[in-house]
């Protein structure tokens, strides 16, 4: 039997449905004006009170005669970052997409949006001068982000892998990762975003964490002198050029250090004792304690936290190196660990924003699709804080709010005195929705 073709076009014109009792079932693609991403309107309502893509818009310089100019960087960016957030992570989407009336209302203009070809072409104007503007619009807002001065601001560096399929530049196999790859580096503090830098893959995963360190320490410190920042990381950012930097610059750190020899000489009693325990009681055994330990290439001892455990598998051994204060079993357990939530945050901008749509050739342009994803996640996270607290969506993963929240069945009319959007009238989600709203409008 031959295989469909899925790239051939088909009759849309009506659709059978079959029946009920005695009515035939059918449907057609002719509703005029209507949308399935009434929601939209929430984003734009989150990114005017932000003001995100005004700013983005500045800092992409746009070649093109201003004579000439149908669709300005702004539109084009709310365009594309609106899309993303909903779920449409192709530039084809926008082949359609471009005449959703709910779309253009949302993103300022009573016309057709941007086609594909034109946001293509937005790509290639990216450089890297524009990856270090955007990068300045994530760290404002997180300032903005502010009523008051933080007491201590957790900065969480991790490395990832962003899976490639073509030919693209910097791509290189990364042999723990068993692909080829880019290796981005994301900088989060709590559930914000701070930093989003594409890399190639053949580099150690800690390369250029310290300069990054280094330039978010010192904006952030412009704004709050007093604020007390703690450097968090796996083992990969245990590098002596990052921990000696700290120590000269009066910034904490929390890492993880990789097992050698020498710390397992330092834990050898210990596990033989828990060894014992566990085969006498049957009982899981764990202990978090401390000691003094020097790399050699240290200048000087620090403080190591070991965490050991002993079960059914057998030991399983953790250490992390730390200038902070207290006690080990609370640094570890209560500081430490969760540094996991940043890997949950990353996994929303890679896999609920797209930020794996790395597809373009050229590395400059994949970093601008990267930060798109960025600042897509930027309105989501947003949106959740300014108009979602102390609702059932508070926490709500950016999927299930694309699917309680945004996408939403809605009827636009135009005409010369008005827009209305008809919502659905028996969707779940009317009280959350106009909850949020409500929470944004302008006071």
């Amino acid at each position: 039997m031959p295989k469909p073709n899925c790239t051939e076009k088909i009759d849309v014109g009506t659709l059978d449905f079959g029946r009920l009792g005695r009515r035939v079932v059918e449907g057609r693609f002719d509703g005029g004006s209507m949308s399935g991403d009434g929601g939209v309107m929430l984003l734009g309502q989150v990114d005017r009170k932000l003001g995100l893509m005004d700013a983005a818009a500045r800092c992409i310089a746009d070649p093109r005669s201003p004579l000439l100019i149908t669709h300005g960087v702004r539109d084009m960016l709310r365009q594309r970052v609106y899309g993303l957030a909903l779920g449409w992570e192709d530039l084809n989407d926008h082949g359609a997409l471009r005449r959703d009336v709910a779309l253009q209302t949302a993103v300022g203009v009573d016309r057709e949006v941007a086609s594909a070809p034109t946001l293509c072409r937005l790509e290639k104007w990216a450089d890297r001068a524009t990856a270090w503007r955007l990068h300045e619009v994530l760290v404002d807002q997180f300032i903005a982000s502010f009523k008051t001065a933080p007491e201590e601001l957790v900065l969480d560096f991790d490395a990832t892998d962003n899976p490639l399929h073509g030919q693209q530049e910097g791509r290189f196999f990364h042999g723990y990762y068993d692909s080829y790859c880019y290796l981005p580096l994301y900088v989060f503090c709590g559930q914000q975003l701070l930093c989003a830098y594409l890399r190639p893959s053949d580099i150690d995963g800690a390369r250029h964490a310290a300069a990054i360190l280094r330039l978010l320490v010192r904006r952030l410190r412009q704004v709050w002198p007093e604020v007390r920042i703690v450097f968090r990381g796996d083992s990969g950012f245990c590098r002596q050029r990052i921990l000696n930097w700290c120590e000269r610059a009066g910034v904490h750190y929390i890492v993880g250090l990789a097992r050698n020899p020498r710390l397992q000489a330092q834990v050898a009693f210990a596990e033989f004792m828990m060894k014992d325990e566990y085969e006498r009681t049957d009982i899981k055994q764990r202990l978090v304690d401390e000691f003094n330990y020097a790399a050699q290439s240290w200048p000087h001892e620090r403080r190591v936290i070991t965490r050991l455990e002993w079960g059914e598998q057998g030991c399983n051994p953790r250490f992390i190196v730390t200038n902070l204060s207290g006690k080990p079993q609370a640094l570890y357990d209560d500081l430490y660990c969760q540094r996991g939530e940043a890997e949950n945050r990353i996994k929303e901008a890679q896999v609920g924003l797209f930020a794996t749509r790395t597809s373009c050739h050229v590395l400059r342009s994949n970093q601008l699709r990267m930060l798109l994803a960025a600042l897509g996640y930027v309105l989501i996270e947003r949106l959740r804080a300014l108009a979602l607290q102390g609702t059932e969506l508070a926490v709500a993963q950016v999927a299930t709010l694309r699917i309680k929240l945004l996408k939403v069945a809605a009827v636009v009319t135009r005409n010369t005195r008005r827009i209305r959007l008809y919502l659905a009238s028996n969707w779940p989600s009317a009280q959350t929705f106009a909850h949020a709203m409500s929470q944004l409008r302008p006071p």
